[in-house]
């Protein structure tokens, strides 16, 4: 199945929510952005998800952004770009 880089992010976060076992809602206090705005990534109603944004998210994982994006998810074959 192939997904748009906004898609990507989207099941990648909720990948790692579920490892982690943490809630959208600690993950956005812990990287410092809004419950509103990680609902809205989730969502997929943001059309382009700033690397800002990833970068507070992992962060709020704990893990780098190369840890983020080290998944089968972001591979270019299968991303709509």
């Amino acid at each position: 199945m192939k997904n748009n880089i906004n898609q990507a992010v989207a099941l990648r976060i909720k990948e790692l929510l579920e490892s982690k076992n943490i809630t959208r809602y600690r993950l956005a206090m812990d990287g410092g952005i809004s419950h509103s705005t990680l609902s809205n990534i989730m969502g997929d109603t943001i059309n382009n998800n700033k690397l800002y944004t990833v970068i507070l998210i992992a962060g709020g994982f704990g893990i780098s952004v190369s840890e983020f994006l080290d998944s089968p998810l972001f591979d270019e074959d299968i991303l709509i770009l």
